[in-house]
């Protein structure tokens, strides 16, 4: 269980940020070392992720779910969190209380930022109370490259020898999800 050190950036990564794999991929593979951040997830939040992987939307079966949950825990397993009975319902002001949970990790994590895709569900009336802000992940990206444009580019660049492609092949797979991330990138020149 991750309890965020005084000086050290951590983000609670919402269940619509690790659906998408490209994004998915990014977002872990800018946690591992050297990162910037810590990153954190509950049990509800992967839970949210299976149920979304294995529906019609996305289309993975439960064993290709399995593997890839199995996988992420693997290889972050101080990110898995388990939010204190009772925090959850002292959480207020959001406009969808199935969200609670998110926020209450947050606050149990010491996290600074919630990266997610519904920035709307997560108003900054709600958060401020609780030193939180909520980021879309095209923001976090185009934060995150801001504060090291060439170590962004190297692991957007090892992403894509991973499954042997090209940078520009990674950015086009993220283009609807993180479009001002992907201009940024596209601006420099690939790495040999």
């Amino acid at each position: 269980m991750i309890l965020t050190p005084d000086n050290e950036y951590c983000v609670v990564l919402d269940a619509c940020v690790l659906m998408p794999m490209p994004l998915c991929d990014t977002l872990l593979r800018l946690a591992e070392e050297p990162a910037h951040f810590c990153i954190a997830w509950s049990d509800q939040i992967l839970s949210e992720v299976r149920r979304g992987l294995e529906s019609p939307k996305f289309g993975h079966s439960p064993e290709q779910v399995g593997r890839r949950i199995r996988a992420m825990l693997s290889a972050f397993p101080e990110s898995l969190c388990t939010v204190p009975p009772g925090l959850i319902e002292g959480i207020l002001g959001l406009p969808d209380q199935d969200d609670r949970h998110v926020v209450a990790l947050a606050i149990h994590a010491g996290a600074n930022t919630i990266v997610t895709n519904n920035v709307r569900d997560f108003p900054a009336e709600a958060l401020l109370p609780h030193n939180l802000s909520a980021l879309s992940a095209d923001q976090f990206l185009v934060h995150q490259y801001h504060l090291s444009p060439q170590l962004m580019l190297e692991k957007v660049d090892r992403q894509a020898a991973g499954i042997r492609k090209q940078r520009g092949d990674i950015l086009l797979l993220l283009e609807n999800l993180a479009p001002i991330f992907c201009q940024l990138c596209a601006r420099r020149e690939p790495s040999s």
